[in-house]
């Protein structure tokens, strides 16, 4: 049994019915919403008009889940879970009505809620978040509304992933767009140096960034939709506000139940995804947390690609097989309009955190040989470990070409390389696709350096 019907839910059940038949193994999934095995991080692209949805951003639709039999039932509303007597409740959101379903092996897939602070006007008309296709259809009816509009305004509050990105599909939609970013610099993903580069970007792309606004409340018209958004200093008049305040792991049910969460919230769980202390009960996707390879500690990283993962092991395991997790180097990739943005490993912050001692570089390359026509600057910053000389992480940030390099630096981090050692690695090369000595490697060569230096 899933609650939850995206990815890690439905990785999961799919999982499960390859390795066991509909006589083997019952599967029945709670999806609250009316869509299961979707994309959310389409989303952004969805609204900015880049690619079609919501059905294009559906890997597997219920009927098609349905007819592996695996039952799949939407507007269903997991509100309770009974661990001692291993049946959950369910509210029917058609209807109304609850009813207990019992089970032999739990899967909890409920995901992520976006950060929706209590502020007056909060759930005012033309305020969205932005983490289901619902979501992204509830905004798209919203800028469809005020479209006709002579201005067309928009803010963004918080300057993540989903902030940058729903930034670019706003500016796209033709919108006039201002981001309020409690900190100085956009992406707290990067380290601020790296962060201010993206905040040049995002200025050149029309797109005002303020730093350091916290937002103290939405303000409405008289008609009750939102009119402007309040900082302690100023408002910023919008036709449509968008919450890109990041997510929070959804686990509240589990809590109530007794379930063991981390320092984030999320739940913690074992190399098999089973939730410690539990042998009948397992967790994937944006409401667990997982072990970082580099810092050796639990963090909460909400992304598609994990829980994917997660719901093949998870499925595997639940089905009598085997199969592990064993932990994430924190890699992710955005971009707004032109520019790429990409990390992996530790910030100068996490790195600080753990106690570890360590150098940093920045170097500038392109993306080919110089000579090349269509070389595009990116800029790189490497952090190593003094005296061992391991490789804690890599930012990157460039045009066309830069935030794919970043999976060199996975590799390495995952594979626990030394900067000596990626610097000696045999990349492709050629000038359309690199200059002879790749950026990635450029950095490592001058933390080579930097290392030697600290001694």
């Amino acid at each position: 049994m899933t609650p939850g019907g995206a990815a890690a839910g439905m990785s999961a059940a799919s999982q499960a019915r390859r390795l066991k038949g509909p006589d083997e193994l019952e599967i029945v999934a709670f999806e609250r919403g009316n869509f299961t095995s979707y994309s959310a991080c389409g989303i952004p692209y969805w609204v900015g008009g880049d690619v079609e949805g919501p059905d294009r951003l559906v890997a597997r639709s219920p009927e098609e889940h349905r007819a592996r039999d695996i039952d799949v039932r939407l507007r269903s509303e997991v509100t309770e879970l009974d661990l001692d007597g291993q049946r959950v409740r369910v509210r029917d959101l058609a209807s109304g009505g609850t009813s207990w379903t019992g089970y032999d092996r739990l899967v909890i897939a409920t995901g992520a809620r976006p950060v929706r602070p209590a502020l007056p006007g909060i759930d005012a008309p033309g305020v969205h978040g932005v983490q289901t296709l619902d979501d992204g259809q509830a905004l798209l009816d919203t800028l469809g509304a005020v479209n006709g509009a002579v201005e067309r305004r928009a803010v963004v509050v918080g300057a993540g992933y989903i902030g940058v990105e729903m930034a670019e599909a706003l500016l796209n939609r033709g919108y006039e767009v201002t981001v309020l970013n409690r900190g100085e610099q956009p992406m707290s993903t990067l380290d601020p140096d790296m962060g201010r580069l993206v905040h040049e970007a995002m200025d050149g792309l029309g797109i005002t960034t303020v730093g350091g606004a916290g937002v103290t409340k939405i303000l409405t018209g008289g008609d009750g939709r939102v009119r402007a958004v309040a900082t302690e200093d100023a408002e910023y008049p919008a036709d449509v506000v968008v919450l890109g305040m990041g997510v929070e792991p959804e686990t509240a049910l589990a809590r109530a139940a007794g379930l063991p969460v981390g320092a984030s919230g999320g739940l913690l769980t074992d190399l098999s995804m089973r939730v410690r202390g539990r042998a009948d009960v397992w967790a994937g996707g944006d409401c667990v947390e997982v072990l970082d390879l580099v810092s050796g500690r639990e963090r909460h990283i909400p992304l598609g690609t994990h829980a994917n993962k997660h719901g093949q092991v998870i499925g595997a395991n639940v089905a009598g097989g085997y199969g592990t997790f064993p932990g994430v180097v924190g890699t992710a990739v955005s971009k707004v309009c032109s520019l790429e943005i990409a990390r992996t490993g530790l910030r100068e912050r996490d790195a600080e955190a753990v106690g570890l001692r360590f150098v940093t570089v920045t170097v500038e390359s392109t993306s080919r040989a110089g000579y090349y026509p269509g070389a595009a600057p990116m800029t790189v910053k490497m952090l190593a470990e003094r005296r061992t000389g391991r490789l804690l992480g890599v930012q990157i940030v460039g045009r066309e070409g830069a935030a794919k390099r970043v999976d060199i630096a996975a590799v390495a981090l995952t594979a626990g390389l030394t900067v000596e050692q990626v610097a000696a690695l045999d990349l492709g090369y050629a000038p359309p696709f690199s200059p002879v000595w790749d950026p990635v490697q450029v950095a490592a060569r001058k933390a080579v350096t930097a290392v030697r230096a600290a001694g």
